[in-house]
Order: C-alpha cells, then structure tokens, then sequence
C-alpha cells in the first residue's frame, strides 16, 4: 500500500525520534535504517521542504526533527511524502456517479479515511513507547 520512499521516510523519522540528543549525519541515519544515502537525502530534502525535519550544514550540522515525536504523526510523515488519495467522484467520471460514489469506491474510499485515521492517531513516541518485542529499524 505504501512505497519504498514512504517506508524510507518513516524510518528515518524513527530513528531521528530515537536520537533526538544531537542533529544526525544524513550517513549515519542511512547506515542505521539500511537507506541508500543518495536516496536518503533525496527523501530529507523532501521532508526539510514539508517542515518535518531540520537540515543544518557545516560543523555540528546534520538532521533533526522539525516537530517534537508526541506531535508528529505516521500520516504527517506519509502525506509529507505522498499523500494518501482519497476518493471524492467517480474515478471513471460516469455521470451517473456524479454525487454519490459506486460501492467499490465506496469501499476503497473507506478504506482510505480509516488509514489516515490509524495513522493520524499513532505518533513517533507513541512507537517509541510501545513495548514489542521487538524494535524498529532492522533490528535495532
């Protein structure tokens, strides 16, 4: 359901809400969260852009989290990197379909607003917090 950038990206912004102590090299976070670094920081500069992350160059510099981990939340992170499409009219547009979607629709629209609703109510501390057996990020 989600792509390879959106996964990318939630790892990353895991892993900055595990290290929020000091900014983090964009070859660290890479190493960590096993993200090719060119693709990497393709996907921060993106992130940089929707205000999720802070960039700062030079000595010292590095990555950080533009919003604390209890205010940030798995859909902000995904709709900063592609937004979850909702379903307003016929994808078809059949004039029959005008103002009321068709039951197929219907239902994968659904489907849609209960994801945003599952993901806009879990933040980054909050799977900080959780007690699984096992963490994030390949094993870490």
């Amino acid at each position: 359901m989600f792509s390879q950038t959106v996964e990318y990206a939630l790892r990353a912004t895991v892993h900055l809400a595990e290290n929020t102590g000091a900014p983090q090299k964009t070859s660290d976070i890479a190493i960590s969260t096993k993200v090719p670094a060119a693709y990497l920081s393709k996907i921060l500069q993106g992130l940089h852009k929707q205000k999720i992350v802070h960039l700062q160059r030079g000595v010292g510099g590095g990555v950080s989290l533009a919003i604390p981990p209890e205010k940030l939340t798995i859909l902000d992170i995904v709709n900063a990197v592609e937004p979850i499409g909702r379903i307003n009219s016929c994808p078809l547009e059949l004039q029959s379909h005008r103002n009321v979607l068709c039951s197929l629709h219907q239902k994968l629209d659904d489907s849609m607003r209960r994801t945003e609703q599952e993901l806009g109510s879990t933040t980054l501390l909050d799977l900080l917090k959780e007690s699984h057996p096992i963490r994030g990020l390949c094993g870490s």
